[in-house]
């Protein structure tokens, strides 16, 4: 008998569009004492995850939920009992990386009578994806979304006790549950949510659909969790939000990011970062508030997907060049060592040769650090999927590669100007590729290969010797 999953939370992507603007968020605890059934002291677990800053600290949180309800670590993903795939949407290649990957554990499956796998993060927060699973591919046990994570431990107990396949995703988020169990990644550094949620809908994204509505942190919670890491002797913080700049908007009068980047600085923290910032609402302020406090590392992720105004019109990015212009000036003029990266889409629907020529010179007139360059993915329920495509995808790539060289030949350009210069880095361990060189980061956000003593945690000074596009490498002075 088919199963009818009408009883169940499924995604939609045009309720998921709707705003709750005049409901006040619910800021809940989490209950430890009705979620901490050993369901899994018999399982081990592994959790790949994929895609953003956002998705790591999600996995981080489920980690947290999974040693709680008794499940052990795996040292590989063919010896666990239990695969959780935390998804990304941005693109359609993520997609198609776990897609291939749930037919992998397909035989798994057949392998451990045990074996239970699901599926969070945003693809599960896409109507299409979802519907697909059901459709087509039974051996999903479980599915759940970006806004209910605080649930797992009741969608494991359906799953496991009860022999259920559960999909579990919530349309909407109209509450931030703070106390749920984590587990750190690293001792050293950590992320923290200051908010949740996009309401900028740009016409490309899919963000605002599968992570929801903007919903701001109270900054007693943020500020509690910051000092707490503190004690526990974490020299780094960053701080995440789908857009940082609109913090507090939906919650205080007047408090904003701004604001509270500066009541962060005056902790004890050693180094503060924070990620992302739509340029749209990048505030001077932000600036200033860095320009004040030396803990707050000079390094900003400025995304502006396209240096041609009428691009970013059809995109739905409220930025004049001329105003992105003089905000790169004024960072440069108040944080002459501050690095600036972006993220660029070639390619977006009907792009032409001119308005890709004007982000060539866009990127030549800023010469960035970085930047993540795509060529542009259609995401189904998104304004910008409607558009009819003129431009072939041999194009599109022509114009990738074209712009990657500038990427490459200003990424090495940026890194060679701290050749026999001095640069304090944050110890993380060995070098993959060296294990008798250390490597870890400079406050520009740079990657620094470097020989001699250390240990993981310390802050040490590292004379850079030469440069490469990717690192920086030298030796301890």
């Amino acid at each position: 008998m088919k199963k009818n999953y009408s009883q169940y939370f499924l995604p939609n992507i045009a309720q998921a569009r709707q705003r709750l603007q005049n409901k006040l968020i619910k800021h809940t605890i989490f209950d430890q004492s009705k979620n901490n059934k050993k369901i899994g002291q018999n399982y081990t677990f592994f959790v790949r995850t994929y895609g953003c800053q956002s998705n790591i600290r999600d996995t981080e949180t489920i980690i947290g939920i999974l040693h709680t309800l008794g499940f052990k670590p795996s040292s590989s993903l063919e010896k666990a009992d239990l695969i959780i795939l935390n998804t990304c949407a941005i693109r359609e290649n993520a997609e198609k990386k776990v897609f291939g990957e749930i037919g992998f554990l397909k035989k798994l499956k057949k392998l451990n009578h045990k074996f239970h796998f699901g599926i969070c993060g945003c693809m599960a927060q896409e109507e299409i994806v979802v519907n697909k699973i059901i459709k087509q591919i039974p051996h999903v046990d479980f599915i759940f979304g970006t806004h209910n994570i605080h649930m797992l431990p009741k969608i494991l107990e359906q799953v496991l006790v009860h022999k259920q396949r559960v999909i579990q995703v919530f349309l909407k988020a109209n509450e931030i549950i703070e106390g749920i169990p984590t587990y750190r990644t690293s001792k050293i550094k950590a992320y923290v949510n200051i908010m949740y949620g996009c309401d900028h809908f740009c016409s490309y994204c899919i963000v605002p659909y599968t992570r929801g509505q903007l919903r701001s942190r109270n900054k007693e919670n943020i500020l509690r969790e910051i000092k707490y890491l503190i004690e526990q002797g974490y020299q780094e913080i960053t701080l995440l939000g789908q857009n940082v700049n609109s913090y507090g908007v939906d919650l205080y009068d007047e408090y904003r990011f701004w604001n509270l980047l500066e009541e962060i600085a005056h902790t004890k923290i050693k180094r503060l970062r924070f990620v992302t910032s739509n340029p749209w609402n990048f505030s001077k302020k932000i600036v200033d508030v860095m320009k004040l406090h030396t803990n707050i590392m000079p390094y900003i992720h400025l995304p502006i997907q396209s240096g041609d105004e009428e691009i970013l019109k059809e995109m739905k990015r409220s930025m004049k060049m001329e105003e992105y212009y003089n905000l790169i000036d004024y960072i440069r003029k108040l944080l002459p060592n501050c690095a600036i990266s972006t993220d660029i889409i070639v390619g977006f629907p009907n792009e032409n040769n001119q308005q890709f020529k004007n982000t060539i010179k866009m990127y030549e007139r800023i010469q960035f650090d970085n930047a993540y360059t795509f060529v542009y993915s259609p995401r189904y329920g998104t304004p910008a999927a409607l558009i009819k495509d003129r431009i072939s995808i041999q194009v599109k790539q022509k114009r990738l590669m074209q712009l990657n060289e500038l990427v490459r030949f200003y990424a090495k350009k940026n890194n060679e100007k701290w050749i026999n210069q001095e640069v304090l880095v944050l110890v993380e361990g060995s070098s993959k590729t060296n294990p008798n060189t250390l490597t870890g980061y400079s406050p520009e956000w740079k990657v620094v290969n470097f020989t001699g003593k250390a240990k993981v945690g310390e802050i040490v000074k590292v004379k850079i010797i030469s440069a490469s596009r990717f690192s920086l490498n030298g030796e301890i002075v």
